[in-house]
């Protein structure tokens, strides 16, 4: 039997015909994963310790995604639902922040900070409560939290000062930076210093006589405070964790980037707050965390075209007292 061949204009049309398919499905496969193991969807739900559905799919298709595309190889990534309660009362977190590795079928929901924004009296307010997140945006100076998919960058350690821990015994307190860079409307991640870090901070800060120091200053003076722990509590727009399990995902990421999925973006909570006008989020497949929403009334996100140019005004109109050097410590 004789074999005819095909035109080479055919058969270059076919292949470029079944390429165009394969992209095609991989890019819908990214868009709508669908194959979630099995002991993986067993944590997805809408309790604390569970991740919603949307929360999950985003997050891994954006991980899937750039897994496919050679930028990460870390088997682990990360997720953010920021519509849940940060604080259940009595002393009980709110778990809203995912550590998820399929390759060793290991999960895990700990607690996070969400941006506090700022109340500009007489101005705007677009402050959050210590509990819920009602505003949402990605403007510079905001404090607000940004959804959007992220990719942890490099970690930086800095001094910030030293603190009691003991009769007469000082310790250093070093805290370690985890920077983002982000994607769409949070691609001003970096400009704004948008990463994670420990929720933990100095304060009632003073300068100290340690001439002997490695981290006196030209005066031999050293940074003295109280370290206070605020995993309970707000950030300024980064994602904060509890000592604990800020080490872990350090360590986790260190020269070995992943992705962050930090749920909502603009978009959805645009279209919570229009259904949100009705009451009731039932008949649509919207998501929102039921308790908080209940709080909130409706999320709001702000731009950075819209409320930059009120902040800057702020500012202007109220200019900031100028910086005042520490005071000497008073105890020794």
């Amino acid at each position: 039997m004789r074999l005819r061949s095909a035109p080479l204009g055919v058969v270059i049309t076919l292949s470029l015909l079944v390429v165009a398919i394969a992209l095609t499905a991989t890019v819908r496969s990214f868009a709508a994963p669908s194959g979630v193991p099995a002991w993986l969807q067993a944590h997805v739900g809408d309790s604390d310790g569970q991740i919603s559905q949307v929360v999950l799919e985003r997050a891994r298709a954006l991980y899937l995604k750039n897994v496919a595309q050679g930028a990460v190889r870390n088997p682990c990534y990360f997720a953010m639902d920021a519509t849940r309660p940060g604080d259940l009362g009595n002393g009980v977190l709110g778990r809203r922040y995912y550590v998820v590795c399929e390759a060793s079928q290991s999960f895990r929901a700990i607690a996070s900070g969400h941006g506090a924004g700022k109340n500009l009296k007489g101005t705007v307010d677009f402050s959050n409560g210590r509990r819920c997140s009602k505003n949402f945006g990605n403007a510079m100076d905001s404090e607000l939290t940004a959804g959007g998919a992220y990719m942890t960058r490099e970690t930086k350690t800095s001094f910030k000062g030293f603190y009691r821990t003991g009769a007469k015994q000082d310790a250093a307190f070093l805290r370690t930076f985890i920077q983002f860079d982000g994607q769409g409307e949070a691609a001003n991640a970096r400009q704004r210093v948008i990463g994670g870090h420990a929720a933990q901070v100095l304060r009632a800060m003073c300068m100290r006589k340690s001439p002997n120091s490695s981290y006196a200053d030209h005066d031999g003076l050293v940074p003295f405070g109280k370290l206070v722990d605020y995993a309970g509590g707000r950030s300024n727009g980064c994602t904060s964790w509890s000592p604990a399990d800020a080490q872990q995902i350090i360590s986790m990421v260190k020269d070995n980037p992943t992705t962050l999925y930090i749920y909502p973006e603009s978009h959805d909570i645009a279209a919570v707050a229009q259904a949100a006008k009705n009451h009731s989020l039932a008949g649509t497949n919207l998501y929102w965390n039921a308790s908080c929403l209940k709080e909130i009334g409706a999320p709001k996100f702000w731009p950075r075209k819209s409320l930059e140019p009120m902040i800057a005004q702020y500012k202007k109109d109220h200019p900031a007292a100028p910086a005042q050097p520490l005071p000497m410590c008073k105890e020794p």
